[in-house]
């Protein structure tokens, strides 16, 4: 018989949780008391919230019969919001996290949560980053909410709003992979019958790679302005371009070679794989821009140009042109769309 949530009292459902939390060098007093204490040197904080809905950000049962695990659920929301952290420029420093449980949900289920949220801060290399409590409660369906602290180390933030006319546009990270995952997810195609570019796709659709130590390397390589992509290139891309009042005009020769590591997943689904690197989200990578003639760190690839803003106020260009619905952000995750 399964245990569920329901029949442990919450004291009982913590004692199994905390002790799978990590613990990094940061937290001066942990779990257990009404809030925890976290070392704050550089003496401000950098700090970002994020949530996952049950089918709304994932499903636990997906159409082509693939499942989104504990881990996978634990894993996503750790890495999504340490993004958000490495995007100003900061090194992580603590998470909490609120779950909202059905009380039919398997233990099991929240204690490999725990698990894959801790695997995901050492993987992808955020160990000073502690999980320093949270908070637990009943619905009707899976909600994950996770809050991360960082410290700016002595760097200013790098904002989405310092972008200027004449910088270049670089990328680091994967690009149009989640969306393919997720494309697969919601398919037909079997999880068993993937081919391994199939099951890459899918894999870091539910365990995404942000690259965290590029934010602080970015910032102290001059880096002028910088965002997380989670909505997808085009749609981000107009947020930096709107905060920065310019133009960015991507290069279309570089984003479709980038989007030929895709071609094996875009031919099973009849798809362009051109339109998952524009428009696909979750990847978690980094959009920055740099002064013309710095050289671009190590992982970051150079993908166009920041210019002035368009006469017919275009925020992002593809090769001069515009691309549908580039121009207001119409392209992308977007939360509340039907």
């Amino acid at each position: 018989m399964t245990l569920t949530v329901a029949q442990l009292s919450e004291s009982e459902l913590l004692a199994r949780i905390f002790p799978r939390l990590h613990a990094g060098s940061s937290m001066l007093l942990g779990p257990g008391d009404d809030s925890a204490i976290i070392a704050a040197p550089d003496g401000r904080t950098v700090i970002s919230i994020d949530t996952q809905v049950q089918d709304k950000d994932f499903r636990l049962l997906w159409p082509n019969g693939g499942t989104s695990s504990g881990f996978d659920v634990g894993w996503k929301a750790a890495a999504q919001n340490l993004s958000d952290i490495n995007a100003m420029g900061a090194v992580a420093t603590a998470m909490v996290v609120s779950l909202t449980l059905p009380g039919t949900t398997p233990v099991t289920w929240v204690e490999d949560f725990a698990d894959g949220l801790s695997a995901a801060i050492v993987a992808l290399g955020a160990p000073q980053c502690s999980v320093a409590g949270g908070d637990l409660s009943g619905g009707s369906e899976l909600v994950v909410t996770v809050a991360v602290t960082g410290s700016l180390d002595g760097l200013a933030p790098v904002l989405r709003s310092g972008a200027q006319a004449g910088d270049q546009i670089a990328v680091c990270g994967n690009m149009g992979f989640a969306a393919a995952g997720w494309a697969l997810h919601e398919s037909s195609i079997l999880p068993s019958t993937h081919s391994p570019a199939l099951a890459t796709a899918a894999a870091l659709f539910s365990r995404p790679e942000p690259p965290l130590s590029a934010g602080p390397v970015a910032a102290r390589a001059g880096a002028t302005a910088m965002m997380d992509i989670s909505d997808g290139l085009l749609r981000d891309a107009t947020r930096l371009a709107a905060a920065s009042g310019v133009t960015l005009d991507l290069d279309g020769a570089v984003l479709r070679g980038v989007a030929r590591a895709l071609e094996d997943c875009a031919v099973v689904l009849d798809t362009d794989p051109l339109t998952w690197v524009l428009t696909g989200g979750e990847d978690h990578g980094l959009l920055s821009t740099f002064p013309e003639g710095a050289t671009l760190p190590d992982g970051f690839i150079r993908i166009g140009s920041v210019l002035s803003l368009d006469v017919a106020g275009l925020a992002v260009t593809i090769d001069g042109q515009n691309f549908k619905g580039a121009s207001d952000g119409a392209v992308g995750w977007d939360h509340f769309a039907v």
